[in-house]
């Protein structure tokens, strides 16, 4: 019989709430909204010395400073073929066709991603997550999957496998 494990981490804490707005259907913007996100992470492998998959308190502590710095921001997509952002000063001004924003760039988190999401942002932590947990811990998870949630019911999940 083979064995197989699995820890998962969701909390209260390890929520954001953000701003933001996709482009879809090559065509059409969203209006400027935002959520209360979640997030969630299992992380599958091997038991190790202590006979844990990896330590609860290190992931929890991992995801939320990756979580704390989405918090309270607007998520800005640099990868998006229709949404422009032009840093300007102390600004950022994002365009779609003929509408156009202005955010205080303190206010903002441009993420290297095609567009803001729940699929992405959660591709997004994911690849944080697995750098952040390499770079401080030496540890590479056989499975790290993320699941974003912006409405109860209503989630996105990005599964990396070590190749």
């Amino acid at each position: 019989m083979a064995e197989h494990y699995k820890v998962r981490v969701t909390k209260d804490h390890l929520v954001f709430c953000s701003g933001h707005f996709i482009s879809y259907e090559g065509d059409k913007c969203e209006r400027l909204h935002g959520h209360n996100y979640r997030a969630a992470v299992e992380v599958e492998g091997k038991l190790d010395t202590n006979y844990y998959v990896f330590d609860f308190i290190a992931l929890k502590q991992r995801t939320k400073a990756i979580t704390d710095e989405l918090d309270h921001h607007m998520l800005l997509p640099t990868k998006n073929a229709l949404i422009t952002l032009h840093e300007e000063g102390m600004a950022v001004r994002v365009r779609y066709k003929d509408r156009e924003w202005l955010f205080p760039r303190d206010d903002c988190v441009l993420l290297p991603i095609e567009n803001t999401t729940a699929e992405l942002l959660a591709r997004y932590i994911a690849m944080r997550l697995r750098a952040d947990l390499v770079k401080q811990h030496g540890y590479e998870a056989e499975v790290l999957r993320v699941e974003v949630e912006e409405n109860v019911g209503q989630s996105a999940t990005c599964e990396l496998r070590r190749s």
